[in-house]
């Protein structure tokens, strides 16, 4: 077997299964989840109609690049959505069967195993696929700690020159995930600089791009790439997909985007790796990329959530509004595995400890004493979660 898979390190919701199963939920609560960034808003009519409308295409095998049609409606959102010309559908886009597994399968494609030591640098806390990708790429994961002092922005410095000359791949998150973190233009300008000066390849996730508050859409990379004048995306590939954004988590349906060259590489490797679209699912993502109404619709959802949220937990937790995105980032009055545990047992609500999406890094787990809290559910569900998180903390103070 693969000797790096020894590397891996459970998931963090395996951690959190073992950490809740050493306690019993009180029985007087019905169980409410708020620790798995699993949307829970209806798909809309629409899409379901347009998967159904393209089983034909279940007759013959799909192309690795996907159709003309999908790779058109794309480009066409992402010159709308970030007021850019539209990447070229045919060397630019590639659609893939949601984030997780592109970002994954990158570093395959990325990283060259000739080099002594390769480095992959990733945010912290982070989305754990970036580490297991870099493991299973057969390179080193350094993690960049994203702290409040810092407004969670990533700090190149936490890092020695000897392992950025050695970085051939950097994952990015904006927004982020916990925090809600958009990088502004400062920052995308530093990372390019940084990409130009040791070449390499900047992954960057936007996977909540679409749930935002208020008329401020968050600053996407290749809208970053554009306004610095750098018109060819070099060494940038952004990653998105519909989960989030239309409320499709199961139908798997992304893209990628950005330098043709690196696209080109990337689509190779994918021809072998087998991971073509399903043709139903792209005719119900081309109807998904086509239609704004709904995912306005799904941001109210999300701000109201937020709103009343909000007022029920400031009084006991230092609550705050993300920049995007749809998690609550708290920092908890005690351990955060004893919050998520305690909380568990008392009031059946299900949270994420902090520390389990994160590793020790420069001498502290920034994920310490901090809770993920996933606003994905109905309206109700969720209010009533935070008023049991808010009497259970009171009870804390």
């Amino acid at each position: 077997m693969n000797p790096d898979l020894q590397r891996l390190q459970p998931y963090p919701f395996q951690k959190l299964a073992k950490l809740l199963g050493e306690v019993t939920p009180s029985n007087a609560f019905k169980p409410i989840s708020l620790h798995i960034g699993e949307p829970k808003h209806a798909t809309p009519q629409f899409i379901k109609d347009a998967l159904v409308a393209g089983m034909d295409g279940l007759a013959n095998y799909p192309t690795t690049i996907g159709s003309d049609a999908l790779r058109t409606a794309i480009a066409n959102w992402l010159a709308q959505r970030y007021s850019i010309p539209a990447p070229d559908a045919k060397t630019q886009i590639l659609p893939v069967n949601g984030s997780r597994e592109a970002l994954f399968s990158f570093a395959q494609a990325v990283i060259d195993r000739s080099k002594p030591e390769p480095a992959v640098v990733c945010p912290n806390p982070f989305y754990q696929i970036y580490e297991g990708a870099a493991f299973l790429a057969g390179a080193t994961p350094h993690f960049l700690n994203t702290l409040p002092e810092d407004n969670f922005a990533m700090n190149p410095a936490q890092l020695p020159e000897s392992v950025w000359q050695r970085t051939q791949l950097i994952y990015v998150c904006s927004p982020g995930n916990p925090n809600g973190h958009v990088m502004p233009l400062s920052e995308w300008k530093h990372l390019f600089e940084m990409s130009d000066r040791y070449g390499f390849v900047i992954a960057a996730d936007e996977c909540y791009s679409e749930i935002y508050f208020g008329e401020s859409k968050p600053l996407g990379a290749l809208q970053a790439a554009r306004q610095l004048g750098r018109e060819d995306y070099k060494n940038l590939v952004v990653f998105s997909s519909l989960s989030k954004r239309s409320n499709v988590p199961g139908m798997r349906s992304g893209f990628v985007a950005g330098d043709a060259k690196v696209l080109e590489k990337f689509a190779l490797y994918r021809t072998y790796h087998g991971c073509a679209m399903n043709p139903a699912i792209q005719s119900a993502s081309i109807a998904a990329w086509n239609d704004e109404a709904h995912v306005v619709a799904n941001r109210h959802l999300y701000a109201e959530k937020f709103a009343k949220t909000t007022t029920l937990l400031a009084p006991v937790l230092p609550v705050s509004k993300p920049d995007a995105g749809f998690y609550f980032w708290v920092r908890t009055p005690i351990s955060d595995t004893a919050f998520a545990q305690q909380l568990h047992r008392d009031y059946n609500v299900s949270v994420l400890p902090g520390s389990f999406l994160a590793r020790e890094a420069q001498g502290i787990n920034p994920g310490g004493n901090f809770i993920r809290l996933a606003l994905v559910a109905g309206l109700d569900e969720t209010l009533e979660a935070a008023r049991r998180i808010a009497e259970f903390t009171q009870k804390l103070n």
